[in-house]
């Protein structure tokens, strides 16, 4: 028996078939159930945990139809149109849905129809009934309202009137239904008999292409994984070349014998269309995962799908220029290490449209830019580092005059002397992204042994700089408690001349931001 909290008292949540019979019922406090019956079993309701069980069986329920939607909190709706030949028939398949859910331990009912209402209402009031198309109306009629997938105090307002089977509702006048329920009433009605077309969400895209194997003596060496997936591979090989496509990502799903689903991705730098490359590239993955994949019993099921294809190029291997053979080899060096070691692992950086250094770089995914031209922005007149640190680190710096170039610098306990210095190149805040930002003056500078470095002073000597809000807050705090010493009598001679200078604006700071050589 599971409980939840509801009206700050725990209740009945859900009940096994033994709990059932024993005259507990749904929504019964928790106190009054151990009073009938004081050794019942009771496990506290975890939503979470659930979510991830019916998830898990979702990805198992992909054996039967790519098209699997949740019914939250607990059941999956699956579209088996086209795949139902493959099992058998329309009954076979469900029959074995249950089989093998049940033969899982779990407690399971099914319905099947041309519409999600009506096998909905099988699953919950008549498991295993088949609906024809078209007979949806007759077969619901003697069905009780909550069938129709109705809020409860719907139900009851229809019970009130004397209206408590589906048949009874399809033969009232509408209007008046509609005026006292709402039109979702009417909706759910005409959704069941299918009056109106209801779709389903799948919770995952259905693939382009896709080929799979099953077995009936299961499989579970890391050998067997991988001369399928080239075997599967092959398969796919004419629907590619009939589509003029190459695969630029693949998934292989592993299901095996217990329920357990395990699903690895491949992506590509180039469009794939080689079986043995694809076979390469899983290699790569299964040897990476291999300590993590518990094949347990071994896998029944593999298949495998192409998730996105681009347009493919056919070459002959002897003719291929130099330059392109040496593209293609780290695209397939890039796939094999991004396989094996993950996306984040492979990265290029891609010019963004900021100033602000920081800003002006991001990280993608290496495979992604591999054999494509670059595309720049327009570039600033200056020159920019061979290397930005991270972050600027503060230094301690020396000017012959307050808005001049640097004179000496102390950075990380190093003791500069400059010789040379260019700049300022003066960069501002991005005003519509960064309200707290300082303006920047960057300078190019060489020390006396020749290394280059690019320092910025934040901040202006004229006027007042535009505070950080730690510091805008801090100044205003000291502004306030002066305003209020200058109120009350004091002694000059014992007056805090730090005051006043604390309410000042803070001088300009400098940082480090880049090394040149």
């Amino acid at each position: 028996m599971v409980s939840r909290r509801q009206d700050n008292a725990q209740r009945i949540a859900a009940l096994d078939p033994v709990a059932e019979k024993s005259r507990l019922r749904l929504g019964q406090g928790i106190a009054e159930a151990r009073a009938m019956h004081p050794d019942l079993d009771i496990v506290e309701e975890d939503p979470e945990a659930d979510r991830r069980l019916l998830e898990a069986l979702a990805d198992w329920c992909d054996r039967y139809t790519p098209l699997v939607a949740m019914d939250w909190p607990d059941g999956l709706y699956l579209d088996i149109t086209g795949c139902a030949h493959l099992f058998g028939g329309e009954a076979a398949l469900m029959a074995d849905v249950l089989k093998r859910m049940r033969g899982q331990g779990f407690d399971v009912r099914a319905g099947l129809a041309a519409t999600p209402g009506a096998a909905y209402a099988l699953a919950h009031f008549q498991s295993g009934a088949i609906i024809a198309e078209g007979a949806e109306a007759e077969t619901l009629a003697p069905y009780p309202l909550s069938a129709l997938r109705l809020a409860p105090d719907t139900c009851q307002g229809l019970e009130s009137v004397g209206l408590r089977v589906v048949g009874a509702v399809l033969s009232a006048p509408r209007a008046p239904l509609a005026k006292r329920f709402g039109k979702d009433l009417l909706l759910r009605l005409d959704q069941a008999v299918g009056r109106v077309d209801e779709s389903i969400r799948p919770r995952r895209a259905v693939p382009s292409l896709s080929a799979e194997r099953r077995f009936f003596e299961p499989i579970g060496t890391l050998e067997d994984i991988e001369q399928l997936v080239l075997t599967l591979s092959t398969s796919l090989q004419p629907a590619l070349a009939a589509r003029g496509e190459g695969v630029t990502s693949l998934e292989l799903a592993l299901f095996r014998v217990d329920g357990t689903v395990f699903c690895l991705r491949v992506h590509t730098a180039r469009p794939l269309r080689e079986a043995k490359l694809i076979q390469l590239l899983f290699h790569e993955k299964l040897a990476a995962v291999s300590e993590k994949l518990d094949t347990g019993y071994g896998f029944d099921l593999l298949r495998l799908s192409v998730l996105t294809a681009q347009p493919y190029v056919e070459v002959q291997n002897d003719m291929i220029e130099e330059g392109n053979s040496e593209v293609q080899n780290i695209a397939l060096l890039a796939d094999r290490v991004e396989a094996r070691l993950g996306r984040q692992v492979v990265v290029h950086p891609m010019e963004v449209a900021s100033h602000i250094p920081e800003r002006a770089v991001a990280h993608v995914p290496g495979t992604a830019l591999i054999g494509k031209e670059k595309e720049s922005g327009p570039r600033s007149t200056f020159s920019r580092p061979l290397r930005l640190l991270r972050m600027p680190e503060p230094v301690e710096v020396t000017a012959e005059i307050p808005e001049g170039p640097p004179a000496h610098f102390r950075w990380r306990r190093m003791h500069h002397r400059i010789v040379r210095a260019e700049g300022p190149e003066r960069l501002t805040p991005e005003w519509w992204r960064d309200e707290t930002g300082e303006t920047r003056d960057y300078y190019r500078v060489e020390d006396g042994e020749g290394y280059r470095y690019w320092l910025f002073r934040e901040g202006l000597y004229e006027g007042e700089p535009r505070l950080a809000p730690l510091m805008k807050e801090k100044a205003d705090e000291e502004a306030r408690r002066i305003e209020s010493k200058i109120a009350q009598p004091t002694n000059p001679a014992t007056e805090n001349e730090d005051d006043l200078r604390l309410a000042s604006p803070p001088l300009p700071r400098w940082y480090m931001h880049g090394i040149f050589a």
